[in-house]
Order: structure tokens, then C-alpha cells, then sequence
């Protein structure tokens, strides 16, 4: 059975798309097949797997139609992981879908409708929790939640889990938060350590071991169409992201015992 984790938090820069492509290729790599769902109206999944934004066959039309073509499925430079880009076109998405009954489970439809199995499905959500995200929420097992070490974080933190809470009362009651991640982390600051520490202590069992660092490559990388397994194997940032995969495998093994994929890195 396959696993479906939405990458998400209302606010932005946090690292919800950096975290949706590298933890996804790092699955690939290590012989998941994985699909990430572009599910932002910005783009940023597709342009920084390489693609182009599309009109026609994209997430915006899977989501209009209730299901998705086999030729929206796009495959990428990373064996066994596939992509449903996005376009600009997904701006209109809430407005078009906002009269029609059962549009929360629009893209729950989409992912039942489709013709490849996968292990893992990541959804790269938007930065708000409009129509989109809670399509997103409906549709996934569990969350995981990029937090930047920053002294807004916590407030975000408590929004979004209350927007989880709305959506398990009245569209998903088996909604699971998988974690928090830490990401943009500098160790040479104070504030990133309180803000880690703060959470830990606010949030036991829902935080990750893993924190992502401040890296550059990760950055740079999306700019060539590369996860940055692929663009520098060799850095900080591929490096924790390895170490995160390794770790959500290790946690699904244990929490869902055989019942959804889990492999290793």
C-alpha cells in the first residue's frame, strides 16, 4: 500500500518544495517509486525537476477532470520517480471547483484514479490553506511540516495544526502529523537553537531528529532541474537529506508495520 505525506505550512520560504524533491529522490534512489504532486500554483516542484509549467496536462486539469491522463505523469531524471506538474492555471482552481459538491476531495479522486502503483506520494503544497491545501490534507495519510528555525515559526506551527484538526472533524479523521521538520538551520545563531529546543519540548514524538542545515547547494540546485542528490552528492544538504529519508523509512516501518511500503537508503 502506498504512503501519502503532504509537505506543508501556510507560510512561505520555509522549505515545503526543496523538502517535497529531495526527500522524494532521495526515496527513488533508494528503489521506492515515487510520485510528487505539484499542487502549488507557483510551480516551484516542476520547474525545479527540470520542467517546464504546462497548459493542458497538468494537476490543474487532473483536478478539474477528477483524474489524472497517463501522459500527465511525467518522468524525471531520477529512476522511479515521476511527476504531476502544476501551471499557472491552478490560480483559478478554488474559484472554478468552489460550487461543485465534494470539491475538498477532488484530488483524493485524482490519486484513486490513477494508472501506476507508487510507495510513496508526495504532495508539495501551497503557502496558505485555501482550497488547495485542504484538497491536499484530505487526500494524505499524514503531514510533514518544514519549519524554519525563526521566531515566527511557532506561531505558524500552531495555525497549521489547527487547520489539521479541522480537517480530520470533517474530511480525514485518520490525518496523521508524520513530524516536523527543522530546516534553514544555523547552528551559529541563538535563536535557531531556542526555536528547535521550543518545539522538541512543545511537540514530543511529532518532531524529526533530522535538521535540515543552511546549505547553498540546495539552493543552487533547483536552478538546474536537479534534486541535490544529483546536482552535488557530496554536500550538507544531500547529506541530511539522506539522513531524513533514512529516517522517515526507519519511522514507517515501525509505525505502520508492513502495511505501507518502506524501504531503505
Amino acid at each position: 500500500m502506498k504512503l501519502t505525506l503532504a509537505i506543508s505550512n501556510q507560510k512561505g520560504g520555509v522549505g515545503k518544495t526543496t523538502t517535497a524533491i529531495n526527500l522524494a529522490a532521495c526515496l527513488a534512489i533508494a528503489g521506492q517509486k515515487v510520485l510528487i504532486i505539484d499542487i502549488d500554483p507557483q510551480a516551484n516542484a516542476t520547474s525545479g525537476l527540470g520542467f517546464r509549467p504546462t497548459n493542458g496536462d497538468s494537476v490543474y486539469d487532473a483536478l478539474l477532470a477528477g483524474s489524472a491522463k497517463p501522459s500527465s505523469i511525467k518522468k524525471t531524471v531520477v529512476d522511479s520517480l515521476y511527476l504531476l506538474p502544476s501551471d499557472i492555471n491552478l490560480i483559478g482552481a478554488e474559484i472554478e471547483l468552489i460550487s461543485e459538491e465534494g470539491r475538498q476531495y477532488r484530488l483524493k479522486k485524482v490519486l484513486n484514479s490513477l494508472d501506476l502503483e507508487f510507495d510513496y506520494i508526495i504532495i508539495d503544497c501551497p503557502p496558505s490553506l485555501g482550497l488547495l491545501t485542504i484538497n491536499s490534507l484530505t487526500a494524505a495519510d499524514s503531514v510533514i511540516i518544514p519549519l524554519q528555525t525563526e521566531f515566527y515559526a511557532l506561531e505558524g506551527l500552531r495555525l497549521l495544526t489547527n487547520t489539521i484538526e479541522m480537517i480530520r472533524d470533517s474530511y480525514n479523521p485518520a490525518l496523521e502529523v508524520e513530524g516536523v521538520l527543522f530546516t534553514m538551520f544555523d547552528k551559529r545563531t541563538s535563536l535557531g537553537t531556542q526555536v528547535v529546543k521550543e518545539v522538541q519540548d512543545n511537540y514530543q514524538g511529532n518532531v524529526f531528529n533530522t535538521i535540515i542545515p543552511r546549505n547553498i547547494r540546495l539552493s543552487e540546485a533547483p536552478s538546474h532541474g536537479l534534486p541535490i542528490s544529483l546536482y552535488d552528492a557530496r554536500s550538507k544538504g544531500s547529506d541530511a537529506y539522506i539522513d531524513f529519508a533514512r529516517e522517515l523509512i526507519s519511522r514507517c516501518k515501525e509505525k505502520y508495520n508492513g502495511r505501507k511500503t518502506a524501504g531503505s537508503v
